[in-house]
């Protein structure tokens, strides 16, 4: 089970029962004609319909496929999470599970790693989806990822795309985090690209996103930045704020004292000697947390002996003879 192979394709599964059968036989075919060593790993989201039988099927009479039964619904993120975990394949290619992934553009994926690049994102130039419902968010959310991250590509929701397997290493995963892996990886010096795909239209069954998770999208964009900015220096966040708000708290304190020395008004007139006091408390519990949170970094790399650097080669000349 430890033998390396050259591809993993790995697809979450959520009440896709419809979809399976032609999803396996397309998936097949597209790996079989690339001539590379492969594993398909199709994980069952804690479907409720008939496709953990379909899978358990599947499974029965191919030997190239592993299926992952989760207990209950986790979300496609996790889902995608536990395809890296088991994968053994050099190269990663995640894809969704209701057909509208087309398996000929592994190929093409592949091809455009063998360029060079890391990471190589699917593009679905020709959305096949609502205008309003699926493609208006979509491109709101892409343009805003975009910007705060500094990684340019038009589709962070397409699932399919292609990975080095270094590149996943370490990675962990949650919320809706999936979809910022390509954000991941050129942080830490990746070489990423995109390229369209083809995107069909949904034949069966529904989708299961809407609208919402353009919200859910934006919050962990927010946890996405923080981590890659402040993590190791968590003080630069928390003392960073507290001082400005002991700085306006300091500011309310002097405004409310001259109001009192040149105007005559009573401290208990205004409300900014509250204000004072409050956003003082505020500063000061900020700093303490800001602390706490360098405590709880330092004993997490620390106990776990975890490196806050990541190494691309090492050069060495060495005159011994070995």
């Amino acid at each position: 089970m430890n033998t390396a192979l050259e591809l993993t394709v790995t697809i979450p599964l959520y009440n896709e029962a419809e979809n399976i059968p032609a999803l396996y036989e397309r998936v097949r075919r597209a790996l079989e004609a690339l001539g590379r060593s492969w594993e398909l790993i199709l994980v069952d989201d804690g479907s409720s319909d008939a496709s953990a039988g379909l899978l358990d099927k599947i499974a029965a009479d191919d030997a190239r496929v592993t299926i992952i039964h989760f207990r209950r619904n986790y979300g496609q993120t996790a889902a995608f999470m536990a395809g890296i975990d088991h994968a053994r394949g050099t190269i990663i290619v995640p894809m969704d599970g209701d057909l509208q992934n087309d398996p000929a553009d592994i190929a093409k994926l592949l091809a455009k790693l063998d360029e060079g690049f890391d990471v190589v994102s699917g593009w679905r130039k020709d959305r096949q989806d609502h205008a309003i419902k699926r493609n208006l968010p979509s491109r709101i959310a892409n343009g805003l990822i975009s910007r705060v991250s500094g990684v340019r590509l038009h589709d962070y929701g397409c699932s399919l795309k292609a990975y080095r397997r270094e590149m996943l290493d370490g990675v962990k995963l949650y919320g809706e985090m999936h979809r910022f892996v390509p954000i991941y990886a050129a942080w830490n010096g990746a070489r990423v690209t995109e390229m369209p795909v083809q995107h069909h239209p949904r034949l069966h069954g529904e989708s299961k996103y809407g609208l919402e998770r353009v919200i859910k999208v934006v919050l962990d964009l927010l946890v996405v930045k923080f981590l890659f900015r402040y993590a190791n220096k968590p003080i630069y966040v928390f003392g960073g704020f507290g001082f400005l708000s002991i700085l306006f708290g300091g500011l309310a304190g002097l405004w409310a004292l001259a109001l009192k020395l040149l105007e005559g008004t009573s401290l208990i007139q205004t409300p900014l000697p509250l204000l004072a006091v409050f956003l003082g408390a505020v500063g000061v519990l900020s700093i303490l947390m800001g602390l706490l949170a360098e405590m709880q970094n330092r004993t997490y790399h620390e106990s776990q002996g975890k490196a806050v650097y990541r190494i691309a080669r090492v050069v060495r000349r060495d005159n011994e003879a070995h």
